[in-house]
């Protein structure tokens, strides 16, 4: 056996990945469900137009993580990489890290600076370094790589949900809506920041189809359309980015966020993941 690939509940992957999937909990009114498992994203989409509803998610534990581990490790794995959302925007790689601690040398956590798929091609790197017969360092080193060719751009219709959660401070919140615009977003070295604004969601739209090909620097690569409550405005970007692209585009994914991210962001959102060949 391999070296075997472990990521989170909020990289939103594609089927058949062969990935180990940790599960972060959603809390609606009190009752706690897993993403992916009990908790689904139109239940929270629900709860937050309810508004009197309370919303709120929290991280696996380090126990959690220290079962996985050892149950690959157990199972003939000759190492495990853990790649995780972004530690500015979740303690999930904190308990990664403190679950690796306990278990022993052959692991390696890997904070991915992003979500959704900006987390998942990373994970999808790694298990493709994996498979192809790579060591913990190589596994790693295929995660890292990723990382750097990957950018997350997002449009939502409020900051009002990330000021909430503590996900954006109340100065940029202020900025992103400011004179009832709405914002675009960018992960940025974990963190979300205020790219652009615009006016309506169609010309979200068609912003975020020239930041992304700005993204591109003229390289071959792979894009994952995520969105909230939002398909025909995602359908709309994924063909645009397709018409744009052209022969440049590879793999294309389209996803309706988790439950955990949609705690975070509110219904409404779209955007894309463009994850760089070379």
């Amino acid at each position: 056996m391999s070296v075997a690939v472990v990521t989170d509940s909020t990289a939103y992957l594609p089927a058949g990945h062969g990935i180990t999937v940790v599960p972060l909990t959603v809390v609606i009114n009190g009752v706690e469900g897993r993403e992916g498992l009990d908790a689904t994203s139109a239940e929270v989409a629900r709860a937050l137009s309810a508004r009197r509803v309370a919303v709120t998610t929290s991280r696996p534990s380090p126990e959690v993580f220290v079962s996985t581990y050892r149950r690959l490790l157990d199972a003939g794995a000759t190492g495990v990489v853990s790649v995780h959302l972004s530690a500015e925007l979740s303690g999930t790689f904190e308990s990664a890290t403190l679950a690796a601690a306990q278990v022993g040398e052959r692991l390696a956590v890997v904070d991915a600076q992003s979500t959704g798929m900006g987390l998942g091609f990373p994970a999808l790197a790694a298990a493709a370094a994996a498979a192809e017969g790579a060591d913990l360092d190589g596994v790693r080193g295929a995660a890292a790589d990723a990382i750097d060719r990957t950018t997350t751009l997002l449009y939502v219709d409020t900051l009002e949900f990330l000021r909430r959660g503590g996900r954006i401070g109340a100065a940029s919140a202020l900025l992103g809506t400011a004179l009832s615009v709405k914002p675009i977003l960018l992960v940025s070295k974990g963190a979300i920041v205020v790219r652009d604004k615009v006016r309506t969601p169609s010309r979200g739209v068609a912003r975020l189809v020239e930041l992304a090909v700005e993204t591109t620097a003229e390289s071959d690569v792979d894009i994952a359309v995520h969105h909230l409550g939002a398909a025909e405005r995602a359908a709309a970007l994924a063909g645009a980015l397709g018409e744009r692209l052209g022969e440049r585009l590879h793999e294309r994914y389209i996803t309706e966020v988790g439950a955990v991210v949609a705690a975070h962001v509110g219904p409404g959102l779209f955007g894309v993941v463009v994850h760089r060949r070379a």
